[in-house]
């Protein structure tokens, strides 16, 4: 009989293209990840994978027995998730991945309710950015993910995945307390065509909102740095070195030299909850949603 975790393997080695692939998606080593493979190819006694180049591939047999793991893991899903429904209690492990500040304003309130409501039930956290937090969601790498998208720039979101709303994040522009529109009360993004900014890291979709947004005013953004944290942005912004979008959300001390400035074109980003649709049932998921609910409002 074929084992389930060694099909696990062979389904996250088809997923990811590779043996690290598999074992980051896994959380196991890649030596464990050839000892699985190697198992199973004795198992069903022909080859399922084959050298290419420095890396690896699936043999056509690698693929046809790829192609049913991952119709017995989805069963599988759903089996455990019947069997959660009819017990009806938030049990097991929870895999969620979240962007740093949902995971410093958000996310810790959360876990707290999680835990004493439910302490059979045990998160673990990943800090991941949205989309690729959302893409180890529909893998099966995590259950839940923590994303974001803008007032006006959607982020897609995988048909496989049910999304609720928990939030809007308003968010400011930081600027050195030297600025010459630092004293005022609130501005518009086109008031700092002649400023440079600091943003995140290219390719994000934070940073592809901000160049698109900054375009949509008329102004043809200056990125001078790239930071991936917000404290880090906030240093170069009381260094005087640029400007800087800050959400709210789990911002935390601002540095004295540093003013935020209110942006009268209500600027939002939006943060909600994803998981699969077919893990919907799971108990354990209606309590983190639940908890996650509660966390947002207090926010």
């Amino acid at each position: 009989m074929l084992n389930l975790e060694r099909l696990r393997t062979l389904d996250a080695l088809a997923r990811h293209g590779s043996v690290s692939g598999a074992a980051d998606g896994l959380h196991v080593t890649t030596s464990a990840v050839s000892q699985q493979m190697a198992k199973l190819e004795r198992e069903v006694g022909q080859p399922l994978l084959a050298k290419n180049g420095r890396g690896v591939r699936l043999t056509d047999a690698g693929r046809l027995l790829a192609d049913h793991a991952a119709r017995i893991i989805s069963q599988v899903e759903l089996a455990q998730a019947d069997v959660e429904a009819q017990r009806g209690c938030a049990v097991g492990q929870l895999r969620i991945g979240a962007f740093p500040t949902a995971m410093r304003g958000l996310l810790t309130r959360a876990l707290t309710v999680l835990r004493a409501d439910h302490p059979d039930l045990r998160a673990m956290v990943r800090e991941r950015e949205p989309e690729e937090a959302m893409l180890a969601v529909v893998r099966g790498d995590l259950d839940m993910a923590l994303a974001i998208d803008w007032h006006n720039k959607r982020m897609p979101v995988p048909a496989e995945l049910t999304r609720i709303h928990l939030l809007d994040d308003a968010v400011d522009i930081a600027v050195p307390q030297s600025h010459p529109l630092a004293g005022r009360t609130e501005i518009s993004l086109a008031e700092f065509a002649d400023d440079d900014w600091i943003s995140w890291n290219e390719g994000q979709f934070c940073h592809e909102w901000l160049v698109f947004t900054l375009r949509g005013t008329g102004v043809e953004p200056r990125i001078a740095h790239i930071a991936e944290e917000h404290h880090t942005q906030l240093a170069f912004v009381e260094a005087g070195l640029g400007v800087c979008v800050t959400p709210r959300l789990g911002r935390g001390p601002v540095p004295p030299g540093v003013r935020l400035l209110p942006v009268c074109d209500s600027v939002r980003r939006h943060v909600y909850a994803v998981w699969r649709a077919d893990a919907g049932r799971r108990p354990s998921i209606r309590a983190a949603v639940a908890a996650l609910q509660e966390a947002a409002a207090a926010v």
